[in-house]
């Protein structure tokens, strides 16, 4: 059994803000793959079901993204889970808008909710690094991840999170660089179409003498 962990803020007020991506890649999973309705659990809402060979939970802390790591624990220690049975999506900072890598274990670059996550769970659970951009300035950083994607961001915003869905049976199977590599690949853009090469003028038709 796999936990699954997406790190946001509950409310309507945050649900479209960047921070809030982890969010967005648990309810594309949840919807891809027909797992039933959230309920309340363990300070979040959570909902199960399997991905491919694997059972699933999927957690949505409800407790703000600073004590994320409060949710993730009793729903670990509940199901008596090791860490390293946790996957968490995050939103990433030092990453293109677009891009995802996996890693597991690592700093936590003042991300609130990775630090309530390692505070009460230990270090070493995969994450899922969705990138976001940087704003250029260490001061607008704030303000960048608690304001909403851009409607222009919907372009590659979309497409992102339905190749998450559609790849997650291998982060659920353990195979975190096969998932990377299939994101990646669906978010390559397509190859433009060759035009067909017009047939060559006839020329002119010999005669005899």
């Amino acid at each position: 059994m796999k936990l699954f962990v997406g790190l946001g803020n509950p409310g309507a007020q945050y649900a479209f803000n960047r921070h809030n991506v982890g969010f967005m890649a648990v309810d594309a999973i949840a919807a891809v793959h027909d797992f039933p309705a959230w309920r309340n659990r363990f300070s979040g809402l959570l909902t199960e079901g399997r991905l491919g060979r694997e059972k699933v939970l999927l957690l949505k802390p409800q407790t703000y993204m600073n004590e994320s790591g409060r949710a993730a624990g009793e729903a670990l220690r509940f199901y008596k889970l090791d860490v390293s049975d946790v996957v968490v999506f995050q939103d990433e900072l030092d990453l293109a808008p677009g891009k995802v890598r996996v890693k597991t274990g690592g700093g936590v670059a003042g991300h609130n909710g990775l630090k309530s996550l390692s505070a009460h769970l230990g270090n070493d659970y995969v994450r899922v690094r969705i990138g976001v951009g940087h704003p250029g300035d260490r001061e607008r950083v704030v303000g960048h991840v608690l304001n909403d994607f851009a409607k222009t961001d919907l372009e590659w915003l979309e497409p992102l999170l339905a190749a998450i869905a559609d790849a997650a049976p291998y982060l659920a199977d353990g195979a975190n660089d096969k998932f990377q590599t299939q994101v990646a690949h669906k978010m390559q853009p397509a190859e433009p179409k060759k035009k067909a090469k017009a047939p060559d003028a006839p020329g002119p038709t010999p005669t005899q003498d």
